[in-house]
Protein backbone atom coordinates (compact mmCIF):
# COMPACT_ATOMS: atom_id res chain seq x y z
CA UNK A 1 0.00 0.00 0.00
CA UNK A 2 1.37 3.51 -1.00
CA UNK A 3 2.35 5.64 1.48
CA UNK A 4 0.84 9.15 1.82
CA UNK A 5 3.22 11.77 3.52
CA UNK A 6 1.29 14.56 3.38
CA UNK A 7 -0.81 12.33 6.01
CA UNK A 8 2.14 11.27 8.60
CA UNK A 9 3.34 13.85 11.98
CA UNK A 10 6.21 15.68 10.99
CA UNK A 11 8.93 13.27 12.93
CA UNK A 12 7.47 9.82 10.57
CA UNK A 13 7.30 11.90 7.39
CA UNK A 14 11.19 12.76 7.91
CA UNK A 15 12.15 9.02 8.93
CA UNK A 16 10.09 7.94 5.65
CA UNK A 17 11.37 10.21 2.98
CA UNK A 18 14.81 9.27 4.56
CA UNK A 19 13.89 5.39 4.15
CA UNK A 20 12.74 6.35 0.63
CA UNK A 21 15.80 8.62 -0.18
CA UNK A 22 18.19 5.22 1.06
CA UNK A 23 15.95 2.88 -1.19
CA UNK A 24 16.29 5.12 -4.61
CA UNK A 25 19.73 5.94 -3.96
CA UNK A 26 20.50 1.76 -3.63
CA UNK A 27 18.44 1.66 -6.66
CA UNK A 28 20.86 4.32 -8.44
CA UNK A 29 23.98 2.44 -6.99
CA UNK A 30 23.28 -0.72 -8.69
CA UNK A 31 23.83 0.44 -12.08
CA UNK A 32 24.81 4.08 -12.15
CA UNK A 33 25.62 3.62 -16.11
CA UNK A 34 23.16 5.41 -18.89
CA UNK A 35 20.62 3.20 -20.53
CA UNK A 36 22.89 2.90 -23.72
CA UNK A 37 26.21 2.07 -21.88
CA UNK A 38 24.89 -0.86 -19.89
CA UNK A 39 24.68 -3.56 -22.68
CA UNK A 40 28.04 -3.84 -24.29
CA UNK A 41 30.50 -6.62 -25.55
CA UNK A 42 33.94 -6.40 -26.18
CA UNK A 43 35.88 -6.31 -29.64
CA UNK A 44 36.29 -9.52 -30.92
CA UNK A 45 39.59 -10.15 -32.46
CA UNK A 46 39.74 -8.54 -36.21
CA UNK A 47 42.74 -9.17 -39.00
CA UNK A 48 43.48 -5.94 -40.28
CA UNK A 49 43.53 -5.26 -44.19
CA UNK A 50 46.94 -4.65 -44.48
CA UNK A 51 47.44 -8.30 -43.12
CA UNK A 52 45.32 -9.43 -45.81
CA UNK A 53 45.56 -6.70 -48.92
CA UNK A 54 48.97 -5.99 -48.32
CA UNK A 55 50.48 -3.78 -51.32
CA UNK A 56 47.31 -5.05 -53.48
CA UNK A 57 45.82 -2.02 -52.43
CA UNK A 58 44.29 0.62 -55.32
CA UNK A 59 44.52 3.78 -55.30
CA UNK A 60 41.04 5.55 -53.66
CA UNK A 61 39.25 8.47 -51.93
CA UNK A 62 39.01 8.75 -48.33
CA UNK A 63 36.67 7.14 -46.16
CA UNK A 64 33.86 8.23 -45.21
CA UNK A 65 31.90 7.93 -41.89
CA UNK A 66 28.50 8.00 -39.99
CA UNK A 67 27.95 9.20 -36.88
CA UNK A 68 26.78 5.65 -35.05
CA UNK A 69 26.04 2.31 -36.44
CA UNK A 70 22.59 1.67 -35.48
CA UNK A 71 22.30 -1.90 -37.29
CA UNK A 72 23.78 -4.49 -38.59
CA UNK A 73 23.13 -6.54 -42.40
CA UNK A 74 24.26 -9.75 -42.76
CA UNK A 75 25.13 -10.77 -46.26
CA UNK A 76 27.18 -14.26 -48.39
CA UNK A 77 29.92 -13.55 -50.74
CA UNK A 78 28.63 -16.05 -53.20
CA UNK A 79 32.20 -17.71 -53.50
CA UNK A 80 32.87 -21.28 -53.06
CA UNK A 81 32.70 -22.72 -49.81
CA UNK A 82 35.15 -25.58 -50.08
CA UNK A 83 38.58 -23.45 -49.13
CA UNK A 84 40.98 -23.96 -47.07
CA UNK A 85 40.91 -21.05 -44.04
CA UNK A 86 44.90 -20.75 -44.44
CA UNK A 87 43.85 -19.00 -48.45
CA UNK A 88 41.15 -16.62 -46.99
CA UNK A 89 43.51 -13.81 -47.42
CA UNK A 90 43.90 -14.38 -50.88
CA UNK A 91 40.42 -15.21 -51.46
CA UNK A 92 39.80 -12.05 -50.00
CA UNK A 93 42.26 -10.32 -52.33
CA UNK A 94 40.13 -11.78 -55.43
CA UNK A 95 37.20 -10.28 -53.71
CA UNK A 96 38.28 -7.04 -53.30
CA UNK A 97 39.80 -7.17 -57.12
CA UNK A 98 36.43 -7.82 -58.32
CA UNK A 99 34.49 -5.48 -56.43
CA UNK A 100 36.90 -3.07 -57.22
CA UNK A 101 37.88 -4.25 -61.01
CA UNK A 102 35.17 -5.53 -62.85
CA UNK A 103 32.21 -3.63 -60.62
CA UNK A 104 34.62 -0.48 -60.19
CA UNK A 105 33.90 0.64 -56.77
CA UNK A 106 36.33 2.41 -54.74
CA UNK A 107 37.21 -0.15 -52.08
CA UNK A 108 35.70 -3.52 -50.95
CA UNK A 109 31.75 -2.82 -49.89
CA UNK A 110 31.71 -5.01 -46.69
CA UNK A 111 32.65 -3.65 -43.52
CA UNK A 112 33.80 -6.94 -42.74
CA UNK A 113 33.73 -10.41 -43.83
CA UNK A 114 33.89 -13.64 -41.54
CA UNK A 115 34.74 -17.14 -42.68
CA UNK A 116 34.05 -21.01 -41.78
CA UNK A 117 36.64 -21.40 -39.21
CA UNK A 118 35.43 -17.66 -37.47
CA UNK A 119 38.29 -15.60 -38.22
CA UNK A 120 36.88 -12.03 -38.67
CA UNK A 121 38.68 -9.73 -41.01
CA UNK A 122 38.33 -6.05 -41.65
CA UNK A 123 36.87 -4.88 -45.28
CA UNK A 124 36.35 -1.58 -46.31
CA UNK A 125 39.46 0.97 -45.08
CA UNK A 126 38.83 3.50 -42.38
CA UNK A 127 39.12 1.78 -39.21
CA UNK A 128 37.68 -1.19 -37.38
CA UNK A 129 36.98 1.09 -34.49
CA UNK A 130 35.36 3.63 -36.10
CA UNK A 131 31.48 4.31 -38.31
CA UNK A 132 32.79 3.32 -41.38
CA UNK A 133 29.76 4.28 -44.38
CA UNK A 134 30.13 0.85 -46.60
CA UNK A 135 28.89 -0.25 -49.82
CA UNK A 136 27.36 -3.40 -49.30
CA UNK A 137 23.37 -2.60 -48.84
CA UNK A 138 21.63 -0.61 -51.31
CA UNK A 139 20.03 2.29 -49.50
CA UNK A 140 21.09 1.85 -46.20
CA UNK A 141 24.57 2.19 -46.10
CA UNK A 142 24.40 5.09 -43.26
CA UNK A 143 24.13 4.22 -39.45
CA UNK A 144 25.18 0.23 -40.80
CA UNK A 145 27.73 -2.36 -40.80
CA UNK A 146 27.71 -4.80 -43.42
CA UNK A 147 29.52 -8.02 -42.22
CA UNK A 148 29.66 -10.98 -45.34
CA UNK A 149 30.35 -14.54 -44.18
CA UNK A 150 33.03 -16.30 -47.00
CA UNK A 151 30.97 -18.71 -49.08
CA UNK A 152 27.54 -19.40 -50.46
CA UNK A 153 25.21 -20.12 -48.37
CA UNK A 154 21.21 -21.38 -50.00
CA UNK A 155 19.42 -23.69 -48.94
CA UNK A 156 20.50 -26.97 -47.69
CA UNK A 157 24.21 -25.71 -46.76
CA UNK A 158 25.59 -26.53 -43.48
CA UNK A 159 26.61 -22.99 -42.32
CA UNK A 160 29.35 -23.18 -39.70
CA UNK A 161 29.11 -22.88 -35.60
CA UNK A 162 32.03 -20.88 -35.53
CA UNK A 163 30.87 -18.28 -38.51
CA UNK A 164 27.70 -17.80 -36.77
CA UNK A 165 28.98 -17.31 -33.49
CA UNK A 166 31.50 -14.70 -34.73
CA UNK A 167 29.04 -12.80 -36.46
CA UNK A 168 27.12 -12.57 -33.19
CA UNK A 169 30.33 -11.42 -31.68
CA UNK A 170 31.11 -8.45 -33.78
CA UNK A 171 27.30 -7.54 -34.01
CA UNK A 172 27.49 -7.83 -29.99
CA UNK A 173 30.26 -5.47 -30.49
CA UNK A 174 29.38 -2.94 -33.11
CA UNK A 175 25.50 -2.48 -31.72
CA UNK A 176 26.91 -2.25 -28.00
CA UNK A 177 27.94 1.34 -28.96
CA UNK A 178 24.39 2.98 -29.66
CA UNK A 179 22.91 0.27 -26.86
CA UNK A 180 21.05 -1.50 -29.78
CA UNK A 181 19.24 -4.84 -28.78
CA UNK A 182 20.19 -6.79 -31.65
CA UNK A 183 16.87 -8.77 -31.19
CA UNK A 184 15.34 -6.01 -32.08
CA UNK A 185 14.14 -3.16 -34.72
CA UNK A 186 14.99 0.21 -35.75
CA UNK A 187 14.47 2.67 -37.92
CA UNK A 188 16.57 3.55 -41.00
CA UNK A 189 16.10 6.24 -43.84
CA UNK A 190 16.62 4.65 -47.22
CA UNK A 191 18.83 7.14 -49.38
CA UNK A 192 18.14 5.25 -52.56
CA UNK A 193 14.89 4.34 -54.41
CA UNK A 194 16.78 1.17 -55.60
CA UNK A 195 16.44 -0.47 -52.16
CA UNK A 196 12.79 -1.53 -51.66
CA UNK A 197 11.73 1.84 -50.10
CA UNK A 198 11.57 4.87 -51.91
CA UNK A 199 14.41 7.34 -51.09
CA UNK A 200 13.88 9.49 -48.12
CA UNK A 201 11.25 6.85 -46.68
CA UNK A 202 11.79 5.56 -43.38
CA UNK A 203 11.96 2.26 -43.00
CA UNK A 204 11.51 0.00 -39.77
CA UNK A 205 14.33 -2.96 -39.73
CA UNK A 206 15.74 -5.70 -37.32
CA UNK A 207 18.96 -4.40 -35.92
CA UNK A 208 20.43 -7.33 -37.21
CA UNK A 209 19.28 -7.76 -40.67
CA UNK A 210 19.70 -10.25 -43.76
CA UNK A 211 20.73 -8.57 -47.19
CA UNK A 212 17.33 -8.81 -48.39
CA UNK A 213 15.80 -6.80 -45.87
CA UNK A 214 16.65 -3.92 -47.68
CA UNK A 215 17.18 -5.18 -51.05
CA UNK A 216 15.79 -6.98 -53.27
CA UNK A 217 18.09 -10.17 -53.58
CA UNK A 218 18.35 -13.82 -52.27
CA UNK A 219 21.81 -12.89 -50.14
CA UNK A 220 22.45 -13.82 -47.54
CA UNK A 221 21.02 -17.00 -48.83
CA UNK A 222 18.14 -19.08 -47.18
CA UNK A 223 20.47 -21.39 -45.00
CA UNK A 224 22.23 -18.45 -43.61
CA UNK A 225 19.05 -16.14 -43.31
CA UNK A 226 17.51 -18.85 -40.97
CA UNK A 227 20.40 -18.36 -38.50
CA UNK A 228 19.65 -14.83 -38.29
CA UNK A 229 17.45 -15.55 -34.94
CA UNK A 230 20.50 -17.41 -33.21
CA UNK A 231 22.80 -15.04 -34.32
CA UNK A 232 20.22 -12.34 -33.18
CA UNK A 233 20.05 -14.28 -29.54
CA UNK A 234 23.90 -14.87 -29.04
CA UNK A 235 24.76 -11.08 -29.66
CA UNK A 236 21.83 -10.24 -26.87
CA UNK A 237 23.32 -12.39 -24.77
CA UNK A 238 27.33 -11.29 -25.37
CA UNK A 239 25.85 -7.63 -24.87
CA UNK A 240 24.70 -9.25 -21.34
CA UNK A 241 20.91 -8.85 -22.06
CA UNK A 242 18.60 -10.80 -19.91
CA UNK A 243 17.15 -13.48 -21.80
Amino acid sequence: MPVVLGCLPGLAAVVALALCANGVERAAATDPRPAADRYTAPRPSVVPRSVWLGGSARSQPPPRYDDEVRAVFVHHTDTPNGYDCADVPAILRGVYSGQTGARDWDDIGYNFVVDRCGTIYEGRAGGIDRAVTGAHTQGFNHRTTGIAALGTFTAGVPVPDALTDAIAALAAWKLGGTGTDPRGEVRLVSSNGLSRYAAGATATLPAVAGHDEGYQTSCPGEALRARLPEIRATAARLQGRPG
